[in-house]
């Protein structure tokens, strides 16, 4: 076949299929569950993908709702990794659109599995639990440092969102955990007999809000007590803290995570109480843009029915972030958007619920699809290109963004 003949022979199967998969996202959208209980989710996405014909590993990473799924060509080639989120916010459900994110990437991999005998290579789906955090959140760190990347030449993804637009830049974030241990007594009657593990935590508190004038325009920090004493006329002997710690790059957030643990020694130093301090789930790094690779995903954009109008064309900074960072510091990666509402919808909404089971949202996943397929068609077709976007990455990771 012809280059165009396999991009017909994909974009067929997904227009084949599209109804499968909108009902997929759905019944996904109808079964909300946050990290490490994607229970449901994770198996129709499995369940999906063994119709399709690939193999699939479960309980993967040190997660019991991650997944490997795998179809290798008997023909040498590339390996390409499709990442696939599948969580829900509590309370709120899918608010962030991960309904459809799973099903982007499971339908995309099945759509390039139809040309992969003849041009070759490997195609993986990797099902990372826990994009928004929570209970052993975050899980594409655990691939990463389990080594699930190490033969992995690129991985692709696209997340729903207002406006189609390259891939963003988001924050490094360290999750953390800081409780104190005290002695109780009575607050009024022996007070010198305590030790106020509350007062502890205050006093880090207020060293933070000292810090912030002392550290770079990036950096944002945010905590809440989570556990702060049972009675006002008893000490507390335990209080609790959580705490996100942002910044542009991992190398200052490092810097920011040793200050903030200084300031909780000398809280416990200057009370009299015992900490314990550390991560609460895996740290985010922040992501690499690799501008080829997204001009790459874009250049599929016209014949996929995406108006050029439509399309922001900016590198956009965000004040978030994500576990695809930590893909990208280690290979080429892009997180993509493709729009799900022609009107403006804030992310973490009740209307952005709304938009990833509306009309657009649902046939979003056929033009996501193709534009991961075709993209990725394109990296196995031309070693060339795909040896230019490694070094477009590396240039990228050296400066740092």
């Amino acid at each position: 076949m012809t280059r165009a003949e396999k991009y017909t022979t994909i974009q067929e199967f997904i227009q084949e299929r599209l109804p499968e998969y909108q009902a997929l996202a759905l019944d996904i959208h109808e079964h909300p569950e946050v990290s490490n209980y994607e229970v449901y989710s994770s198996d129709a996405l499995i369940a999906q993908l063994k119709k399709e014909g690939f193999d699939v590993q479960k309980d993967v990473a040190g997660h019991h709702t991650g997944f490997d799924a795998r179809y290798k060509s008997d023909k040498a080639g590339p390996t390409l990794s499709f990442l696939a989120e599948y969580d829900a916010l509590p309370g709120i459900g899918h608010a962030c659109g991960h309904n459809l994110f799973g099903t982007y990437s499971v339908l995309a991999a099945s759509a390039l599995k139809q040309v992969i005998d003849e041009v070759g290579g490997e195609i993986r789906v990797y099902g990372t639990p826990g994009e928004e955090g929570g209970e052993n959140g975050s899980a594409k760190g655990s691939f990463v440092r389990e080594g699930f990347f190490e033969d992995v030449d690129a991985a692709l993804c696209v997340h729903p969102a207002h406006r189609y637009s390259k891939t963003t830049h988001g924050l490094a974030n360290d999750p953390v955990d800081v409780k104190f241990y005290g002695v109780a007594s009575h607050a009024a009657g022996a007070p010198e007999k305590g030790i106020s593990a509350l007062e502890a935590l205050l006093q880090v508190f207020n060293g933070i809000n000292a810090l912030r004038l002392f550290v770079p325009k990036d950096v944002n920090i945010h905590g809440i007590i989570t556990d702060g004493g049972v009675a006002a006329n008893v000490i507390p002997e335990y209080a609790a803290g959580r705490f996100y710690l942002r910044a542009a790059n991992r190398a200052t957030l490092n810097d920011v995570y040793e200050k903030v643990e200084n300031i909780i020694k000398g809280a416990a130093l200057a009370t009299g109480a015992t900490y314990e301090f550390g991560l609460f789930q895996n740290s985010v790094d922040d992501i690499i843009i690799t501008p080829l690779f997204d001009e790459l995903f874009f250049s599929h954009a016209k014949e996929a029915g995406v108006p050029e109008a439509e399309i922001d064309n900016s590198v956009r900074e965000s004040f978030g972030s994500s576990d695809v960072g930590n893909v990208s510091q280690v290979i080429p990666t892009i997180q993509p958007t493709v729009s799900i509402s022609d009107e403006y919808i804030a992310g973490h909404s009740i209307e952005f619920k709304a938009a990833a089971r509306s009309e657009k949202g649902l046939n979003s996943i056929a033009i996501a699809a193709e534009l991961l397929a075709k993209t990725a068609l394109d990296l196995i077709e031309e070693p060339e290109l795909l040896e230019k976007i490694k070094v477009d990455h590396q240039a990228s990771l050296a400066r740092g963004n």
